[in-house]
């Protein structure tokens, strides 16, 4: 099937959704509309780098695989592309369900911070999902929000700053360094 975007008067279906195909672009469906946006900054895309490698010794201890921009189903008709996920799954196939999902990750950028912020963690909530990390970057730095679940919302359950390291032990045990995510290739 070969249908472009400006072509496509009605919702969206999960077929149709998938037979765009890759892109370089980043596409989401949601209830039927797609949400497109372009990839990500640099330093937005180093930073889920950084993370994704933290995070992926200790996930893969607890039997679980860390996965950047995969496709997560959070309901029919719901599929995003977090930054990170960390999921109970294996590595076959082009999409997690929300129940895999573990923790779900989102480096937020000026671009996309409502969503971030506001948006994708009630989907996150409604789908289910028992972990969100959401990434702030403050002027020149890097801040770590881990909130849990509680009922239909999330609540904080730890930040760090710069100088400060993230850790968790109920998802599963884990330890994130502030620094370790400040770290860049500078050209000379």
């Amino acid at each position: 099937m070969s249908v472009t975007v400006l072509e496509h008067p009605e919702p969206w279906t999960e077929d149709e959704f998938f037979a765009l195909g890759e892109t370089s672009n980043r596409i989401e469906l949601i209830d039927g509309s797609l949400w497109v946006s372009p990839a990500p900054s640099k330093r937005h895309q180093h930073i889920a780098f950084l993370l994704a490698m933290g995070l992926y010794e200790a996930a893969e201890r607890a039997g679980y695989l860390v996965l950047q921009d995969v496709n997560l189903r959070l309901a029919g008709g719901r599929i995003v592309q977090p930054d990170i996920v960390v999921a109970d799954t294996d590595d076959l196939g082009t999409t997690v369900e929300a129940t895999e999902a573990r923790l779900v990750v989102e480096v937020v950028s000026p671009s996309n911070a409502g969503t971030d912020r506001l948006l994708k963690p009630q989907l996150y909530a409604a789908a289910g999902i028992g972990w969100y990390l959401r990434v702030e970057q403050p002027d020149d730095s890097v801040e770590l929000h881990l909130e849990k679940l509680s009922g239909a919302h999330y609540v904080s359950h730890a930040v760090a700053g710069p100088g400060q390291a993230l850790t968790a032990d109920d998802l599963f045990p884990f330890r994130l360094e502030v620094a370790s995510l400040l770290h860049r290739r500078r050209g000379g």
